[in-house]
């Protein structure tokens, strides 16, 4: 039975982070921490079980030699033989008793030690220089760095980005930066051939964003008789009307009123596009779109309709959405890239959640406008998405398949675009007050003054 004891027995399972894939970091999946812990618990659950078989193998053992005990003085030698041979054993099963449940309390212990790291992700880290990236002759400022002062300087522990920009904005003074309601147009559709990798579908966001008009695509695919849905929504168009609604008061919106009117505009997107309920969903986000885009599998009324299957952001503040529980989603995040940092929370590390760091250095052309730094640019994540579909890791390979189970393989598809337009901006209180007749004017012609 001695032989019997597993291997490193008494020492605690160690699960191990993904090693980095060239320039991905891993962080969830089925290869996270988070999971291998819940599979490790799950195997403790059944250590126990075991360890429950084995006292009453001990229970059995024990009267065994109880009964054996009257015979000790008729057949000595058999009798004895068979009293050490039984003690034996229940020693040995004893001992591997022993061994199972110091595993079971190591692998315990390994899980609350993970959870303690886990939180201490929320609390203020050490702002550091080393966190600056350089690229080319100028300082940039990564996803770390903006993390950590956000973490540590303007979000308290006990709090989130959202809830504090959400007391701001709901100040009267910020009246007109509050959301408003949002209604969609069809702008245009067609019928084209389209590859609906990941890689291909930020490329078509990025075209999408450059028309600059608060449009987004639908675009549906037919498998075996049945449509699947995907939807684009681009990144902040700040030099728009303010009847945009992803202009610069849209990162308000996404960020700090979890996208209450953006997303019903997207419903009614679907809808007309000729999706049904329980069709099933994708959505694809650049930024503020990828904060818009994860907000869908927060909203009830949005899942109530339609069966929102995956969310790809990239370069998006996403770290306080909590998807609903099958859901599955990725995260493409630059580390040269400040954006994803602002909302001072680190991403979620479950089974169905993965963020994949790039950590190349990426410099803008020359004569290119760099806007918030090559990091945040769309064809440096493209390119990224590229790296994680040819990725062997357990938790890419997984991820991108449920991606693909959506879309399929692609080929002809209905694109649809529409223009999301905003309730024009309300007309200032004060200009609505009425004029008194006692005017300067009056006062000079000697009217009474009050």
């Amino acid at each position: 039975m001695a032989d019997s004891a597993p291997v490193g027995a008494g020492e605690a399972p160690q699960p191990l982070p993904p090693a980095p894939d060239g320039i991905l970091t891993i962080r969830g999946g089925l290869g996270g921490m988070s999971f291998q812990l819940e599979e490790l618990l799950r195997g403790a659950t059944q250590l126990d079980d075991v360890v429950q078989q084995l006292l009453g193998i001990e229970d059995e053992a024990r009267r065994v030699q109880d009964d054996l005990e009257p015979y000790l003085y008729e057949s000595l030698d058999t009798a004895r033989s068979a009293a050490d041979a039984i003690a034996g054993s229940r020693r040995d099963v004893a001992q591997v008793r022993q061994e199972l449940v110091e595993v079971s309390a190591s692998v315990r212990a390994s899980h609350r030690d993970y959870e303690v790291v886990e939180a201490g992700n929320g609390f203020r880290q050490e702002l550091r220089l080393d966190e600056l990236r350089i690229s080319g002759a100028a300082w940039v400022l990564g996803r770390d760095l903006t993390h950590n002062f956000f973490r540590g300087f303007m979000v308290p522990p006990w709090t989130n980005t959202r809830d504090i920009l959400h007391g701001i904005l709901e100040s009267p003074l910020l009246e007109a930066l509050q959301p408003r309601d949002v209604r969609v147009e069809k702008v245009e559709q067609a019928v084209e051939r389209v590859e609906p990798s990941m890689a291909e579908s930020l490329r078509r966001l990025e075209r999408l964003h450059a028309r600059n008009s608060g449009e987004i695509e639908v675009i549906e695919f037919e498998q075996d008789g049945s449509s699947s849905w995907m939807v684009l929504i681009p990144g902040t168009q700040p030099n728009s009307p303010n009847t945009n609604p992803l202009d610069i008061q849209g990162i308000g919106e996404a960020v700090a009123y979890d996208s209450e009117e953006v997303i019903p505009a997207v419903g009614q997107a679907l809808r007309e596009a000729g999706a049904e309920a329980g069709d099933h969903v994708v959505a694809v986000g650049h930024s503020q779109g990828g904060v818009h885009a994860m907000n869908l599998s927060q909203n009830q009324a949005f899942l109530s309709e339609f069966d929102l299957k995956y969310v790809l952001t990239a370069g998006a503040p996403v770290g306080g959405i909590t998807p609903e529980p099958g859901i599955t989603s990725l995260h493409l995040e630059h580390m040269q890239d400040w954006v994803p940092g602002t909302d001072g929370q680190v991403n979620a590390d479950t089974k169905d959640r993965v963020t994949v760091s790039l950590t190349d250095e990426v410099r803008t052309p020359e004569g290119q406008d760099g806007g918030l730094g090559p990091g945040h640019d769309q064809e440096n994540y493209a390119a990224g998405a590229e790296l994680v579909a040819a990725s062997h890791d357990e938790s890419l390979v997984a991820s991108t398949a449920v991606f693909a189970g959506v879309v399929g393989a692609g080929g002809v598809a209905k694109v649809t675009r529409f223009r999301m337009e905003r309730e024009p901006m309300p007309v200032s209180r004060l200009a609505l007050k009425p004029v008194s007749p006692y005017t300067v004017q009056d006062t000079k012609k000697g009217a009474g003054t009050r």
